[in-house]
């Protein structure tokens, strides 16, 4: 029997992966308040939702993708949301990225009402979503698990369980903090490099061959801002507020996170700018920009 998934949002990751599940011969109803984004997933077959409430009925899986905690808070526990509509039996998962309070009100809210909940935010960017390749840090017990795992593998590669329902997000806050912090460091280093007069392939050949190698220069910014492309895949915006959930569950925790700090002064001040629609990647572009010289590119 075909699964039947509802899939509310169709954002920078929400749409390819929808189209995704679509694609691999899942049954599937979206719901985005942009139209034309339900337009390109129904043109492969799925179908369109007019309300969450049409979203959710019936459905065996619903998957959330939202931009941040109020609006995971608004969709799944509002008045009209998920929760007040969804059938018994059938499984929520959110892949978001939010709060770590937030992801438990909604665990709480579940577990009243009786639903199964899964949290797992997505790793990755979304060319990878694109392509199937994206990566899931799975907060779930074992038989929820089993019943999302091969919708999972239709949207990704690479599936890590963390632990019980909640330890997906507190994983996706450590690894944003991480490759968030990096990438404010390579784009410094390039920044300094190229100031000094060195080639910016000479730059990525040497510390991709050392310790220095990370995603974040050898990945991203080599796919993104050093091809001249900063078209959000994810926004320096929204990379602002997944460094802040990080600095919200330091001071929550009383751990004391100086170099998470200075990251986060430093995306703060990329977002009050023009760049704050742009790719993260594109925190290259600000730095040179600061330091008065020329953006490297790579062909």
């Amino acid at each position: 029997m075909t699964t039947k998934i509802g899939f509310i949002g169709l954002g920078a990751m929400g749409l390819p992966m929808s189209s995704n599940l679509q694609r691999k011969g899942f049954a599937v109803t979206v719901f985005d308040i942009d139209a034309d984004k339900m337009d390109k997933v129904a043109a492969l077959g799925a179908a369109k939702a007019a309300s969450i409430a049409e979203a959710v009925r019936g459905q065996d899986i619903v998957f959330t993708v939202l931009p941040a905690t109020q609006h995971v808070e608004a969709v799944v526990l509002g008045e009209d949301g998920v929760l007040a509509h969804i059938d018994a039996g059938t499984l929520l998962v959110d892949l978001s990225t939010i709060d770590t309070k937030g992801t438990d009100r909604v665990i709480a809210a579940c577990r009243d009402k009786g639903i199964a909940f899964i949290d797992s935010p997505i790793g990755r960017l979304s060319f990878h979503a694109e392509r199937g390749e994206s990566l899931f840090m799975v907060g779930a017990e074992d038989a929820d698990f089993a019943r999302v795992e091969p919708a999972l593998n239709a949207m990704g590669t690479d599936i890590f369980r963390c632990g019980k329902p909640g330890m997906g997000t507190r994983m996706k806050i450590i690894n944003n903090l991480m490759l968030l912090s990096t990438a404010q460091i390579d784009a410094e280093c390039i920044a300094l490099g190229t100031k000094l007069g060195l080639d910016i392939q000479t730059i990525h050949d040497v510390t991709g061959g050392t310790t220095a190698r990370n995603g974040s220069l050898h990945v991203l910014m080599a796919n993104k801002v050093l091809k001249g492309d900063m078209e959000p895949g994810f926004t320096i915006d929204l990379a602002f507020k997944d460094l802040t959930l990080a600095m919200n569950a330091a001071a929550e925790n009383r751990v004391g996170l100086p170099m998470g700090a200075a990251a986060h002064a430093a995306f703060g001040g990329a977002r009050a700018t023009d760049y704050a629609s742009k790719d993260y990647s594109a925190l290259l572009d600000y730095a040179c920009r600061n330091a008065g010289v020329e953006t490297p590119r790579m062909d």
